[in-house]
């Protein structure tokens, strides 16, 4: 018998779907970092969010976003801005009763993409 998926774990599309609402609520209240998604439509970037985490968690989805690297070029963004983004995610996963060891499985493959967010 296979092992669980990540996803599956962590309770498929419904628990991504609560923890990309509650990590987008913390952004938006956050003022070092709000500001980025002034001019986005937060409809369509949360729905991105879930595909993005999905795909990472290894659920059933096929993540078609831009390169990271381009995705965000135009952002300028600090590693102080992606600390900020990442620490609202942890909390959001753990807000909403994902294991430690499978948020950090989550958080450790957004960092790895860190360099890139960052165009470095």
């Amino acid at each position: 018998m296979p092992a669980q998926s990540l996803y599956a774990r962590i309770g498929g599309r419904e628990a991504v779907e609560a923890v990309v609402s509650d990590f987008y609520d913390r952004v938006l209240a956050d003022d070092s970092v709000a500001h980025y998604f002034d001019d986005i439509d937060m409809v369509e970037q949360r729905a991105h969010q879930v595909k993005f985490i999905s795909a990472v968690a290894g659920g059933p989805v096929e993540y078609d976003g831009a390169d990271m690297r381009a995705a965000h070029d135009h952002l300028d963004l600090s590693g102080e801005d992606f600390d900020a983004i990442a620490e609202h995610l942890a909390a959001a996963l753990n807000e909403n009763g994902v294991a430690p060891d499978d948020a950090d499985a989550i958080l450790d493959e957004v960092a790895a993409l860190r360099a890139p967010i960052l165009g470095r």
